[in-house]
């Protein structure tokens, strides 16, 4: 993911869930991309687990469930750790939604 096309997100807080485990996102720990997301977590994430979100614009602009895929996970248990996902399989609403709730427009 490129950093030029990232954006800080007016998001309300982000869920993130894996299996076992729920994470709840305060949204200036969060950097939405075109293709994905970036987060700071205290758990590690393994790659190529997959994961489901739920973002929510403070705005009322609806909730956008969508999956993704974890394409990196750094860090260690004292610092906390920096996990990239990309997402998969959005659909063309789910990309204007999130569009509109990073304040971007996302070709």
């Amino acid at each position: 993911m490129s950093a030029r096309k990232a954006v800080t997100s007016p998001l309300t807080p982000v869920s993130v869930e894996a299996r076992q485990t729920l994470l709840s996102l305060s949204p200036d720990s969060v950097l939405l991309h075109k293709s994905g997301i970036e987060f700071r977590s205290a758990v590690p994430f393994a790659a190529w687990t997959e994961m489901t979100l739920s973002l929510e614009s403070p705005a009322g602009e609806g909730r956008v469930h969508c999956n993704g895929v974890v394409i990196s996970c750094t860090g260690n248990k004292h610092l906390g750790y920096h996990v990239s996902m990309v997402f998969t399989g959005l659909s063309r609403q789910a990309e204007a939604r999130l569009a509109v709730m990073a304040g971007a427009r996302f070709a």
